[in-house]
């Protein structure tokens, strides 16, 4: 059976469309904008002041070769990913991409989003290379880049495959503690294994393994949450011995064995006791390694000033709790994806962090890891029990050049008319989830794009644009219908609404005529190991990977912008 993917990007989440409209100018989209050199951008990532260096491309290309401090901000995903990732509008910006294809139409939009400080990296990426920089492959680099510093320098304990399961085998006391998220968890895990995400870790680990004679291995799919997570409970102090699975579930298969899937083990909440002691240990985590508390006045005045100091105000803890009632105007960025995909949820480096605390555990703990290795000014804040709260998953603003809309069309609609004919779909959220599956008869284009599908529909065709709940869609469907002319409309719902509704749904494995209508190739796709069906294929994929994370050290050591501040809480 073929494993499942690393989901990417945003392109799944719930996402509420509190939308913002520019004024339209076409003019700005084509026009050449200022350049900045190679050398003069490697003075201003090593630099003191905030930046934001945004990649064009679309993160399968992007992956392959980009810049350390490069986030990928695809040009046709611009509308619904900038806000998030560079709220402050006088930002100073740097758009890349490989050679200059896609930066200046990216840089035109920002304009006319309202960005005043945008210019593009002369000759892109290749030029960046040409002039002897570092050039790094795949994602969230930093991050995981940090998970090998800390196995490096620290020297954090592991265990192989081999050794773990004979400590199944023989019923020795050991647990296994899953770091990532529970969907991550519930694809696939170690037998046994109990998921228990990054930051939740000292906050549960009281009741996962009470007795300190336990041993307690974490691991995660690779490398880098096992790495971490091993280490935040020995930073921690727990007195059991902790250990992290070397290469994860990449290792456990590796070795040949079997992973379960559609497991539901979560670790229990801390008793009132187990809080207590994870209270005290975070809070040393967090004391050693400077984190700084803040009170109420003190964020409202970053809260003025974030006109002028990019402010990123975070909940970390899960996405369920956050749902039942978070802090108004506060992201969701659950702990331990926050460490593993820093460039994820803050797009401007130095900039200002704050952490909702709830508990005094899991913030604590998170704010200790990214003060050590994001560049970011990093702060905890103490929620008022009392305060105000909104429910619901995190709203997204979404950016619009241009007033108009495209008409919205019903599944059922849809449905209808492909019976009649006369229809063509062009699905532009996801390849790999296209591949999956999707409206039958739809192609597939990346959103800036999505052109291309007008080539293979017919002249009076109604094209019907879909993406994962429908928001992306619109923006794609009014772009095109302004720029065609043609009868362009969205899905209202996208794929979920389509799905939910039991409508009908293809696949397409590779070699089928589905997978020929998809137009832009895996553009938008950086593929998981365990996505190849072929054993051989998968295990190469395997190492090559493990090997990559590896090399990270060397790579940071030739690049030098990756400032690692570790604190030794082995040391007084």
């Amino acid at each position: 059976m073929p494993y499942p993917t690393i989901s990417f990007f945003f392109s799944a989440m719930t996402i509420t469309d509190l939308t913002q409209t520019f004024a339209d100018d076409p003019a700005a989209a084509r026009a050449d904008h200022p350049r900045v050199s190679p050398a003069a951008l490697k003075d201003a990532i090593a630099g003191g002041g905030e930046l934001a260096v945004l990649d064009a491309r679309e993160e399968g290309a992007f992956a392959r070769a980009h810049l350390l401090f490069a986030v990928p901000a695809p040009l046709g995903r611009l509308e619904t990913v900038i806000d998030r990732l560079v709220p402050r509008r006088n930002t100073r910006i740097v758009v890349t991409d490989l050679a200059e294809d896609l930066a200046h139409a990216a840089a035109g939009k920002l304009l006319r989003f309202g960005y005043t400080d945008v210019s593009v990296l002369a000759g892109g990426t290749r030029a960046w290379q040409a002039a002897g920089y570092e050039v790094f492959s795949g994602t969230n680099v930093p991050s995981k880049a940090f998970g090998e510093v800390i196995e490096h320098e620290l020297h954090t304990p592991w265990i192989t495959a081999e050794a773990l399961r004979l400590h199944q085998q023989r019923g020795d006391n050991v647990v296994v503690v899953d770091s990532r998220p529970f969907s991550e968890f519930q694809n696939m895990s170690i037998p046994g294994a109990v998921d228990c995400p990054g930051a939740e870790l000292v906050y549960r680990i009281g009741e996962i393994a009470p007795d300190p004679d336990t041993l307690v291995v974490v691991n995660c799919a690779g490398r880098t949450r096992s790495i971490v997570g091993a280490q935040t409970l020995i930073n921690a102090g727990i007195p059991n011995r902790v250990v992290s699975l070397k290469d994860g579930t990449m290792a456990w298969l590796l070795a040949g064995y079997a992973l379960d899937h559609g497991q539901t083990r979560f670790a229990p909440q801390p008793g009132d006791a187990a809080q207590a002691t994870a209270r005290e240990r975070a809070a040393r985590v967090a004391g050693r390694a400077g984190v700084r508390h803040i009170d109420a006045a003190q964020l409202a005045a970053f809260e003025q000033q974030a006109h002028e100091r990019t402010l990123y105000r975070f909940d970390v803890r899960s996405p369920e709790e956050y749902a039942a009632g978070h802090l108004p105007g506060w992201r969701s960025a659950p702990g331990g994806q926050l460490v593993q995909a820093t460039d994820a949820y803050a797009g401007t480096r130095r900039a200002r962090i704050v952490l909702a605390d709830w508990d005094g555990v899991r913030a604590q703990t998170t704010a200790a890891w990214l003060a050590q290795f994001s560049g970011h000014e990093v702060f905890l804040f103490r929620a008022d029990p009392r305060a105000a709260r909104e429910a619901g998953p995190e709203p997204v603003r979404v950016l619009r050049t241009s007033a108009a809309e495209a008409p919205w069309i019903e599944a059922a609609s849809l449905s209808a008319l492909q019976a009649r004919g006369g229809v063509t779909v062009a699905d532009v959220d996801s390849s790999l989830a296209f591949r999956r599956g999707h409206i039958p008869g739809a192609w597939f284009a990346t959103p800036e794009k999505a052109a291309l599908v007008l080539d293979h529909a017919g002249p009076v065709d109604v094209i019907v644009v879909t993406s994962a709940d429908g928001v992306l869609a619109q923006v794609v469907a009014a772009a095109l219908r302004h720029a065609s002319a043609r009868d362009v409309r969205a899905l209202l719902g996208g794929n979920a609404r389509w799905q939910a509704l039991g409508l009908p749904a293809e696949a397409a494995p590779a070699g089928s005529a589905a997978a020929a209508r998809v137009l832009t190739g895996d553009e938008d796709a950086w593929y998981s190991a365990y996505a190849y069906e072929d054993e051989g294929r998968r295990k190469a994929e395997m190492h090559a990977y493990l090997n990559w994370e590896i090399g990270l050290v060397d790579q940071l050591g030739r690049d030098g912008d990756l400032a690692v501040k570790l604190v030794d809480y082995r040391k007084a």
